[in-house]
C-alpha cells in the first residue's frame, strides 16, 4: 500500500497532466497540434528610430515563447507566426513641478502585432500593444537608462502579447 502511495499515484498524475497536452501551469493554453512557431524580424517604423531596437524586440519575444512554452523556433512555416513594427517611440515629460520644469520623462514604445495561427485562423489577432518606463528628468535617456528603459518596455509588451495570443487573458 505504501508502494502505491510513494510511487504508483505521484506518477499517475504525472503521467495524467502530461498527457493532457494542452494545460499549462502559466496560464498558457496551446492547441496540441501547435508544434512550432515563427518570429519574424519586427521592423522599425517609428519616428525616432534606435538602431537594434527592432532585433531586440524580435530575439527577447522569441525567448519569452521559448522560455514559456514547448514549442520549437522555427525560421519559416511555423504553425503559429509573430510579425508587426515597432510604431511608437518618443519621450515626453510625465510630472511637473514649480516653473513648468519637469519632475520626471515617460519613454512609451508601441508595438503592432500580427499574429497568424495556421491550425485555427480564429485565433488570428491584430493588435497594438505599448507600455512606458519613467525616469528623472534631469538623467538623459542614453546608456544604462535607455537599456534599462528598453528591456521593462519589452518585458511587459512580450508578456502582454504572450498572454494575448497564447493564454487569451
Amino acid at each position: 500500500m505504501r508502494f502505491i502511495k510513494q510511487i504508483i499515484f505521484p506518477l499517475a498524475i504525472a503521467l495524467l497532466l502530461w498527457g493532457c497536452g494542452v494545460y499549462s501551469f502559466s496560464g498558457i493554453s496551446i492547441s496540441p497540434e501547435v508544434k512550432t512557431f515563427e518570429v519574424r524580424q519586427f521592423s522599425n517604423e517609428a519616428l525616432t528610430v534606435i538602431p537594434g531596437l527592432d532585433r531586440d524586440f524580435t530575439i527577447l519575444l522569441q525567448d519569452f515563447i521559448l522560455n514559456q512554452t514547448n514549442l520549437e523556433l522555427v525560421t519559416k512555416n511555423g504553425d503559429i507566426v509573430y510579425e508587426g513594427e515597432i510604431i511608437n517611440y518618443f519621450e515626453a515629460p510625465n510630472t511637473s513641478v514649480a516653473g513648468n520644469q519637469a519632475a520626471e520623462n515617460r519613454l512609451t514604445i508601441g508595438v503592432r502585432l500580427r499574429y497568424f495561427d495556421t491550425v485555427d485562423d480564429k485565433n488570428d489577432l491584430e493588435q497594438t500593444f505599448s507600455f512606458f518606463f519613467d525616469f528623472p528628468a534631469n538623467q538623459v535617456l542614453a546608456g544604462d537608462i535607455q537599456d534599462t528603459a528598453h528591456e521593462t518596455i519589452f518585458e511587459r509588451i512580450t508578456q502582454d502579447v504572450v498572454n494575448a495570443t497564447l493564454a487569451k487573458w
